[in-house]
């Protein structure tokens, strides 16, 4: 006697009218509670304007979840003591590919047997086409077998072509040591000689967004003048859009190279340990690792962020003196292309660091290591200048601008930096 099996192939652009045959999953997005002495980013707005930024924030929200919400983020069980042979992850077609669906590309397929080995082995030569375009989604695939049913994902992506690098064998085909300056050109000329004596040949590329540029020229420098007081994330962007090698090295412009700053170490742990993004070091023998506890929230309040201090997780394999983190120090070697698909936040002019990080959080793999060091200058005059200090201590002014900008960009209900 031949037995039946149905797959029920769910096209995402199709109806979606069967019940579900596994429990529902929990809502997403919940109500956070932010913790003790956070940040309320809302009551930084006037009250009279609150209500229109909240509902303009809710609906950029909603085009974002649009953007990066898959049907594959459904929670699946596994049915126990099934016979069905099935994949349970790793199927991917790509979008509008011309591939056959037995039946005549119904949306539904019957098939009868007296063989169950018969039917897995079916089941493992049916192919699926996706009927809508889409780089980067998925659909789920039913089907059941007499008193058994189950689901799989089938996810639907555009393969990347590669970007890859030529490394070449010497640092400066490798790295790009990258800075940026304003009003402290004495500082700036004592780093480039620094890092001269030991990288002569390494590119240095130079954002300067100073009022009265001056020129800084030099062996392998790059200089490159922006309008005046354009912020410390601008030049980031521009001095980081200069670079062509794989790496580059972030470098403060009132670090000091010393001989135990040593480029090489940092692209030896980065190539030992490719999953990671960015590598940070110690500076004068600091080397402020942090962590960023995140709860996404619900799509009403926003969600609860908390900037705490320290935060070293476990070591990195064959490194024993370098944990992943979330967020290093000014001191770091990273990847061009990561970074670049992160980027940092114009509109951030002054006082700005973590916030890359929060932005690259999920993206960015960290790390830290307290063996990879550079000096840092002695305070001057140069710590006495009131025209500096102006930018470099921000009003208040500048703290409420950056609130309300945390509170829209990052969808945040509430802050703490800890």
């Amino acid at each position: 006697m031949s037995r039946s099996f149905v797959l029920d192939l769910q096209d995402t652009a199709g109806r979606r009218g069967k019940r579900p045959l596994f429990p529902r999953q929990p809502p997403r997005y919940r109500p956070c509670d932010c913790s003790p002495r956070s940040v309320l980013l809302k009551s930084i707005f006037p009250v009279e304007q609150r209500e229109a930024v909240v509902q303009r924030r809710a609906k950029e929200f909603q085009e974002y979840k649009a953007r990066t919400s898959s049907v594959l983020s459904k929670l699946l069980h596994a049915l126990p003591n099934s016979p069905l042979q099935y994949p349970i992850q790793g199927y991917t077609v790509r979008p509008l590919t011309p591939t056959l669906i037995p039946g005549n590309g119904t949306r539904e397929l019957s098939i009868e047997s007296s063989s169950q080995q018969f039917l897995n082995e079916l089941l493992a030569n049916v192919s699926y086409a996706s009927t809508i375009y889409h780089i980067n989604s998925g659909d789920l695939a039913f089907f059941r077998f007499e008193n058994h049913e189950a689901v799989f994902p089938i996810a639907i992506k555009q393969p990347q072509v590669p970007v890859l690098y030529d490394m070449g064998t010497d640092i400066k085909s490798q790295v790009t040591i990258v800075t940026k300056t304003f009003l402290r050109y004495p500082k700036l000329k004592v780093l480039l000689d620094s890092i001269r004596r030991f990288y002569p040949d390494v590119t240095v590329v130079v954002a300067d967004d100073n009022f009265e540029p001056e020129n800084v020229t030099g062996e392998n420098t790059q200089h490159y003048i922006m309008p005046p007081a354009q912020g410390w994330f601008a030049g980031r962007n521009l001095a980081v859009s200069q670079v062509i090698t794989k790496y580059f090295l972030w470098v403060d412009d009132d670090f000091l190279f010393t001989e135990s700053t040593k480029i090489e170490e940092f692209v030896r742990v980065m190539e030992d340990v490719p999953e990671l993004d960015v590598v940070g070091g110690s500076v004068a023998g600091n080397q402020f690792p942090f962590s960023i506890v995140y709860e996404e929230g619900d799509g009403v309040e926003g969600g609860c962020l908390l900037r705490k201090s320290g935060g070293k997780f476990h070591p990195l394999p064959g490194h024993p003196r370098c944990y992943f983190t979330q967020g290093v120090v000014n001191f770091f070697l990273a990847r061009t292309d990561s970074v670049r698909r992160v980027g940092f936040d114009p509109q951030l002019q002054r006082v700005a660091h973590s916030e890359f990080f929060m932005d690259g959080l999920g993206s960015l793999m960290v790390a830290t290591c307290g063996d990879l060091k550079i000096g840092h200058q002695l305070k001057s005059a140069q710590s006495k200048n009131v025209r500096y200090n102006k930018f470099r201590h921000p009003n208040r002014s500048d703290g409420v601008f950056k609130s309300q900008r945390l509170f829209f960009k990052n969808n945040l209900k509430c802050i703490r930096w800890a």
